[in-house]
């Protein structure tokens, strides 16, 4: 049998076999579901937005509302400004949202369609809004689109009034409604008023009623985009996703920001809660204590860490996934003692490779593996050739982790194959109980199963 590594494995630099991503467009229409009565338009096909559409419904289990520019032939060779003006005309008349977002495909994006001109010729109705940003899907990848879609609301919509409005913005990047719940919790324990943007708690887990609504009741309001402007500060969570959007605030309306990884695990949630004490700091230059139940939650997390620290210390997981997502697991398996074998993202953004390197080095873990632009044939290759005890990610890793027998923790976008995820958090203190419980639960059922009957009695 051949002695191999990582390295051995042949690249395939202008090929996808088994991609760790989806297109840029995906992440712009969910990046609108995140905003008050807003219908994400796709400028292109009908297949594209319902291949959109359908991801994201089959990871939330909920319906996601978008139309289409419907392109045929036409519009292929002459443009599409007559489809997009009669789209913006019967979504305005037929589903009265109050602003739509128009996301562009490749085919748009191929023949060079100016949306900026186009909507600017529309004749919009009175308090109506439409908004676009770019999003070429052979550019990139949905976490570039989502990042191109919080910047095309905020170059249209937001404002500098001169007055702050003592709201601290936070943008939570690319989480579940559950996260986005917790950190709101966490925040207002801070004592922390704040303005989310995107927020899809309330849309895509908008619960049982009895009767649909295209519009529920949760999602950034308009007025809350236009005042980003005036914010006292602005928590950007995602040092990959947030930069962008970051920057934009800062350099057109002076907000100043801090980007933070996204809180998973002890060490980044800490700093989540800093950035807030932070942004609670009064005029008398007093910052506020951390409450007890933050206190609390945090030291049951710590002893769960030690109280399962014999399952999971040395354990080699392969992890891959959205990158800021990636790198908050990575974290928080570096803090439970496991070796982050093999860790990879799909979006082409070599920051994320430098900052899995900079954990690695910290925690001193020599031989792992951090690729950004990467594939999950790459990733099967590797654990063959050096196995795992655990993989962590999307659902698109289940083919991996069937054929080489690994145990599988779902976390992260999309998981199509599970129903409850987008509702728990994997963020803060408590989010990190739900992930250790998960492995640790892998883990031993792992072990249970393959341990003989005498030796589980003595371990029990």
């Amino acid at each position: 049998m051949l002695d191999l590594t990582t390295k051995d494995v042949l690249e395939r630099k202008a090929l996808r076999v088994n991609p760790c991503k989806t297109c840029q467009p995906a992440g712009a229409m969910f990046a609108a579901l995140g905003v008050h009565s807003c219908m994400p338009h796709s400028h292109g096909s009908q297949g594209c937005c319902s291949y959109h559409r359908t991801v994201l419904s089959r990871h939330f289990k909920e319906p996601a509302i978008a139309s289409s520019s419907s392109f045929t032939e036409g519009a292929s060779v002459f443009g599409g400004r007559s489809n997009l003006n009669t789209a913006v005309k019967n979504i305005f008349d037929m589903y009265a949202p109050d602003v739509i977002a128009v996301h562009t495909t490749c085919l748009s994006e191929t023949i060079g369609d100016d949306l900026t001109s186009y909507i600017t010729d529309l004749d919009l109705p009175e308090g109506k809004h439409v908004v676009h940003c770019n999003t070429p899907s052979y550019v990139g990848s949905h976490i570039n689109g989502f990042s191109n879609m919080m910047m095309g609301f905020m170059n249209y919509l937001t404002r500098k009034s001169g007055a702050l409005n003592g709201k601290t913005a936070i943008f939570p990047g690319w989480v579940n409604p559950g996260d986005i719940r917790e950190l709101k919790r966490i925040a207002a324990l801070m004592g922390v008023p704040a303005t989310f943007f995107p927020d899809q708690s309330g849309v895509l887990d908008a619960p049982m009623t009895g009767t649909y609504a295209y519009y529920p009741e949760g999602g950034t309001t308009l007025d809350e985009i236009r005042g980003l402007g005036d914010s006292s500060g602005l928590i950007a969570l995602g040092e990959i996703i947030g930069l962008a959007p970051a920057e934009m605030m800062k350099k057109k309306w002076k907000v100043p920001y801090a980007l933070l990884p996204l809180p998973v695990g002890v060490a980044y949630t800490d700093n989540y809660l800093i950035a807030l004490r932070n942004a609670a700091t009064g005029e008398d230059n007093i910052r506020p204590p951390v409450p007890p139940e933050l206190e609390a939650e945090r030291g049951r997390l710590v002893d769960l860490m030690l109280d399962s620290g014999q399952y999971t210390y040395q354990k080699k997981a392969a992890i891959f996934g959205d990158p800021d997502v990636v790198i908050g697991l990575t974290s928080l398996c570096l803090e439970i003692g496991m070796i982050p074998r093999y860790v990879i993202t799909g979006t082409p953004k070599e920051d994320f490779t430098r900052k899995i390197e900079a954990l690695f080095a910290k925690y001193g873990m020599e031989g792992c593996t951090a690729k950004a632009n990467a594939d999950l044939f790459d990733l099967h290759q590797w654990i063959k050739n050096e196995p795992v005890d655990l993989l962590i990610g999307s659902s698109y890793g289940k083919q991996i982790a069937r054929a080489e027998d690994i145990p599988f923790v779902r976390a992260g976008f999309p998981v199509l194959d599970r129903y409850g995820g987008p509702l728990l958090p994997i963020v803060g203190y408590g989010g990190g109980m739900h992930l250790i419980e998960k492995i640790t639960g892998a883990l031993m059922d792992r072990y249970d199963r393959d341990c003989a009957d005498e030796d589980f009695e003595v371990v029990m």
